[in-house]
């Protein structure tokens, strides 16, 4: 029997796999379970369709990644923190700092899309990675200024 997996499922496949398993099993575990459902027509059209919408969201939020990228790329921002009376800042600088910074530049991005590759201790200019898609990045200068 041929069912499209609904989650995935150890050693059958991935969501949205369509599989081919024994009756028993697809009536009495994955069926049962709500892990598939029986591979229709029109089960596996409405599979393709959604296939096909996913690929298209993929790609449109990927090139509004790389526009964002390309905005953003070479940019300098400051961030002013407290720091101690040898330079030195107290803790260090984390990406929520430099998201605040970014944002009064006018460009929102999420702090989990920052990257800071060594911790920042002390007051200078770094480079500081963004990645606001997997496969798209962007490098910015980041200068520590003492508050």
């Amino acid at each position: 029997m041929k069912v499209i997996l609904i989650a995935d499922v150890k050693g059958q496949g991935k969501k949205n796999d369509i599989v081919n398993v024994s009756d028993g099993y697809a009536r009495n575990y994955l069926i049962k379970n709500k892990l598939a459902v029986e591979a229709t027509s029109s089960m596996v059209n409405s599979l393709e369709i959604s296939k096909k919408a996913d690929e298209h969201r993929k790609a449109v939020e990927k090139a509004e990644a790389q526009a964002l990228a390309q905005r953003i790329n070479g940019m300098n921002v400051v961030v002013k923190i407290k720091v101690g009376e040898t330079g030195k800042l107290f803790g260090a600088l984390n990406t929520q700092s430099v998201a605040d910074a970014l944002k009064e530049q006018g460009v929102e991005i999420d702090k989990k899309k920052i990257v800071i590759n060594d911790v920042i201790k002390s007051v200078g200019t770094y480079d500081v990675v963004v990645k606001p898609y997997a496969e798209v990045s962007a490098k910015i200068k980041v200068t520590v200024q003492a508050l």
